[in-house]
């Protein structure tokens, strides 16, 4: 049996009506969450939806509405909703009587999580792999990989990249390129992060593009690293995304990596790998630097490798295993049902082949957009890896920038995200001004769903650039 077979056997499409547009007024259980939730709330304010079900890629809402879910718990649920194998391993720790919580403590459930994660990484990181179960958040685990860094080098400051995202704690969060997070606290609790360009090839910040702005990064860099004047101290460690997520889905040209690779390696910098949302198949290998080939020191995980449950860890070479029993704690770092559910999601990525899956739909996803940008000049730049993909908006009448690309449109996007979820699709926006919209489907996600995903999402531009 084909791996799109299966996935179609086990994922049934349920396609909406093609005129249906649906209309959202406050339901009780909206206008309880307005009320009495956090103002920090986020989702909600742009997915106005109470759900109640999901299977596969689609949700469905208390007033019975079904939707195609291309969020997906920002990445996490690599197989959808309520795969079946994931409801399998759950179930099966509790007919088992296993413990749910056992802090650090080891159990057969953890120790067959670890062997198959260690079977996923390329041979010369495994070979020498050490692992940190960290609290259950992606940002716990950047704030492990920080004090790992730190602790192993003796150095305490750190580069990071402009876009980048990395957590909301304090700590993460002091690694994060937007502003807007930050503004409202001042002085961080972290200090010492060195902000550099990323290699954003469509609004390069050489001014370059192309080649040429991945040479002037990397020079940019080595000189930063080994310049006694340059003002800034040798860090303990560079940490990056190999495709930025919030920041827009910028994937990072490949030669740029090796040769970050390759002059953090000759400076004794560490060299710290987020791959929070691109890991686990995501991006059509089953870690994104994968597709560079290079080993970094550490590599930060968490999303899809609970299986949709909670859990993050580290991973890292054992040259960094110098700190102290104790250094980083968490009373959650146990959690069995997510390491069934990691292991079940993580052998089934394997044996149906769903990083070529992945990458295949990616670029059938991608040429839909691309034909759609013959008819929409709104549509100016197409990137990503896998199923990992972003649309940046822009403004054809605006004023050109330095490569003549014409300025980010943040006023379309809303009002594109608004038509589709009228249509029965789910998206998020992201990058610089909001600008970009973002496809994080499930990785099971058919080929006949990424057509009407397609189809959808052209319908939806079209009303959008009418309401303008």
């Amino acid at each position: 049996m084909s791996v799109a077979t299966s996935l179609i056997e086990e994922q049934p499409a349920r396609v909406a009506p093609t005129e249906t547009l649906y209309q959202f007024t406050e339901s009780p259980l909206l206008a309880r969450q307005n009320q009495q939730e956090s103002n920090a709330r986020s989702y909600p304010r742009r997915i106005p939806l109470a759900l109640k079900r999901a299977r596969g890629i689609h949700v469905e809402d208390v007033e019975g509405r079904t939707f195609i879910d291309c969020l997906a718990g920002a990445g996490t649920l690599a197989l959808g909703h309520n795969h079946p194998v994931v409801i399998e391993a759950i179930q099966q720790v509790l007919t088992d009587e296993l413990p749910l919580h056992t802090l650090d403590l080891t159990t057969p459930v953890k120790d067959q999580f670890v062997q198959d994660l260690f079977a996923l990484l390329p041979p010369a990181l495994a070979a020498e792999a050490k692992i940190q179960f960290c609290g259950p958040t992606g940002t716990d685990a950047v704030e492990a990989a920080l004090k790992l860094v730190r602790t192993a080098t003796g150095r305490s400051t750190v580069l990071s990249f402009q876009g980048g995202y990395h957590g909301m704690s304090q700590g993460a969060l002091s690694l994060m390129g937007s502003l807007g997070p930050k503004k409202p606290l001042g002085a961080l609790l972290s200090n010492g992060v060195q902000f550099m360009p990323y290699p954003y090839d469509y609004r390069c910040p050489f001014g370059l593009g192309g080649v040429q702005g991945v040479k002037a990064n990397l020079h940019y860099l080595e000189n930063l690293l080994s310049d006694p004047e340059a003002g800034v101290q040798l860090p303990a460690a560079v940490i990056v995304e190999v495709v930025q997520g919030e920041g827009g889905v910028i994937p990072a040209d490949l030669d740029w990596l090796r040769g970050l690779r390759r002059i953090t390696e000759k400076a004794g910098v560490a060299l710290i790998v987020d791959e929070i949302q691109s890991g686990f198949a995501r991006t059509g290998k089953m870690f994104a630097f994968e597709h560079a080939g290079i080993i970094p020191d550490v590599v930060v995980m968490s999303k899809a490798i609970g299986g949709s449950l909670p859990l993050a860890v580290v991973v890292y070479r054992d040259w960094l295993d110098t700190w102290l029993p104790g250094a980083h704690a968490g009373t959650f770092r146990g959690n069995q049902m997510a390491m069934a559910a990691g292991s079940a999601v993580m052998r089934y990525l394997v044996e149906h082949q769903v990083c070529e899956h992945a990458a295949a739909m990616g670029e059938r996803l991608s040429e839909h957009l691309r034909i759609l940008q013959r008819d929409f000049p709104q549509l100016g730049d197409i990137r990503g890896r896998g199923l990992m993909l972003g649309v940046e908006l822009v403004d054809p009448a605006g004023a050109l920038d330095a490569l003549g690309h014409p300025p980010a449109f943040a006023r379309l996007a809303p009002l594109v995200q608004r038509e589709c979820l009228k249509r029965g699709l789910i998206l998020e926006l992201g990058g610089r001004h909001g600008a970009v919209v973002r496809f994080l489907p499930p990785l099971v996600i058919t080929a006949a769903e990424i057509d009407r995903v397609g189809e959808i999402f052209g319908r939806a531009l079209a009303a959008a650039a009418i309401g303008l």
